[in-house]
């Protein structure tokens, strides 16, 4: 009953060239997914495809532009046959400043390829879960989105958004058996925290309950958590991924 196992479903995954997206990817992957994974080129789909190992492929999105959105989602169609199983919005950037040296292009690229390109692959692949009455769609939020963080005023915007999105979207197609979630990181070591020095990453870790920086694999296990018949139950909430940095 208490199994893990994806044989047969399809996943898509936007952003999963590097990072916690290649991580949520491989993750699906090992447990019997097909697997579709996002980058913004040719040459980050084609590594995709590589670690995916013929079991799914990597694909072509921008987030910034709407059309490229619906190519994507459509070739996914295609490829897949079907409708997404599982959708994983994961995608994302940032272009941190101050607000009152924000650039509007900077305000509105991120709020497009964070919350609006989100939106969009969620409608899409709702309308064809609400047919077959079944589907998951995960959405990585973040600690920022909750909390606030000086000079993060878009990307706190976004990710805000995208839990009231999610929590609204859940109450929407929960009927239809689909269920809608968020997962929100705190501070993830990347390959930008690797090149911290030791005092600064300490400074970091120090504020953090359980004195470590999360994994991409620690937010992988709770996607596939949320994905999986065990938490059937279980929409419209966010699973923080803090160590206890921010407790709701």
């Amino acid at each position: 009953m208490f199994k893990l196992d994806f044989t047969g479903k399809t996943v898509l995954v936007s952003g999963a060239s590097r990072g916690i997206g290649k991580a949520i990817a491989l993750a699906f992957h090992e447990l019997g997914a097909t697997v579709y994974g996002t980058a913004t080129s040719e040459k980050g789909a084609a590594a995709i495809t590589e670690y995916l190992g013929g079991q799914g492929c990597g694909l072509v999105m921008n987030g910034l532009e709407p059309q490229s959105v619906a190519k994507l989602y459509e070739d996914v169609e295609a490829k897949a046959g079907n409708c997404p199983d599982v959708l994983v919005n994961n995608a994302g950037i940032t272009r941190d400043t101050l607000l009152m040296r924000m650039k509007d292009e900077d305000w509105n690229a991120v709020i497009q390829c964070n919350l609006n390109a989100h939106v969009q692959l969620s409608k899409l692949c709702a309308a064809k879960m609400m047919r077959r009455r079944s589907g998951r769609i995960i959405s990585i939020a973040s600690i920022v989105g909750e909390t606030g963080n000086a000079g993060q005023t878009n990307y706190a915007a976004a990710k805000a958004g995208l839990i009231g999105f999610s929590k609204s979207l859940a109450k929407e197609v929960a009927s239809r058996g689909i269920t809608v979630n968020c997962v929100a990181p705190g501070f993830v070591a990347t390959d930008m925290t690797a090149a911290l020095k030791p005092e600064q990453l300490k400074a970091w870790t120090d504020t953090i309950p359980l004195k470590r920086a999360a994994t991409a694999d620690d937010i992988a296990g709770a996607v596939v958590f949320l994905a999986s018949d065990l938490a059937s139950y279980i929409t419209g909430t966010t699973l923080d991924v803090n160590g206890g940095l921010y407790c709701d």
